[in-house]
């Protein structure tokens, strides 16, 4: 039986109307749906990051009374601001900050580094979050693998004003990075390791990407890389930059890729 206009619009008049509230970034909140309770990290114009006691950090999209402030279910917004001069000052960056839009010299670098696993783990972190990086003076450098990273670690001799971030790869519990990842952080407060539980940097990016449901599965002891380019057919001397390319912003990548390097930039900020 179809419905009457009239249940719909009693409906939607008698839906509920939650106050709005400006997100900042310092404010803590709570996800309802979920439970999650952090403060503020990050804001874009899609989502809010919020970073819980423990330091996890979690994205969270604007909804109607989603969030929780004070104990009330509130409805976050983003900050109001003048179209015109918003539109002549300020644009997005692939990262989802909210940036000027008129070119700014980069920050002397610190001595602070974030390091990944390879080239082009490098390449993709500078693709989405280079603007930020330069804003902070970050540097990224490729490590071209962990299996000497405590060495590695110990020659860095990091400290309060030289932090080290590192993001692995395939890290994921009971594995050669996980034993890694806690050896050297209980050897220093002044070392965050993050990751994601891909192969390599390439699964990080979702496959819609390049018109794909999900990337192939590759046999076990087969190169990855060379076993995902045999099954869609592309040549893997020239697929990488084809689709780095694709990436356009963050929410072209895996959710596990983006808090872990967000986590990092937060960790040296």
């Amino acid at each position: 039986m179809s419905r009457d206009i009239l249940d719909e619009f009693e409906q939607q008049r008698t839906k509920p109307r939650y106050r709005e509230v400006p997100v900042r970034t310092g404010m803590v909140v709570e996800d309802r749906a979920t439970g999650f309770c952090g403060d503020v990290v990050k804001i874009t114009v899609e989502a809010v990051t919020l970073r819980d006691r423990a330091g996890n950090h979690r994205h969270f999209r604007y909804k109607p009374g989603g969030f929780l402030v004070d104990g009330k279910p509130v409805s976050l917004v983003r900050p109001a601001t003048n179209a015109s001069a918003t539109a002549a000052t300020t644009r997005i960056s692939a990262s989802g900050s909210i940036t000027s839009a008129a070119p700014a010299r980069a920050r002397v670098a610190k001595a602070s580094r974030i390091w990944v696993e390879g080239k082009h783990d490098a390449e993709l972190v500078e693709h989405v979050w280079g603007d930020d990086l330069r804003e902070l003076g970050i540097v990224v450098e490729p490590m071209h693998g962990i299996d000497h990273l405590v060495e590695m670690v110990t020659e860095f001799a990091p400290g309060p004003e030289r932090r080290l971030g590192v993001l692995v790869d395939h890290l994921v519990d009971g594995s050669k990075e996980s034993r890694l990842a806690a050896q050297v952080m209980r050897a220093s407060q002044h070392v965050l390791v993050t990751g994601h539980p891909f192969v390599d940097v390439w699964e990080g990016v979702r496959p819609r990407v390049i018109d794909l449901e999900a990337w192939p599965q590759v046999p076990r002891g087969q190169p990855w890389k060379e076993g995902i380019c045999a099954a869609i057919g592309a040549n893997p001397a020239t697929f990488w930059p084809q689709l780095r390319n694709r990436v356009r912003t963050y929410a072209d990548l895996q959710p596990e890729l983006v808090g872990s390097v967000e986590r990092l930039i937060d960790f040296l900020s």
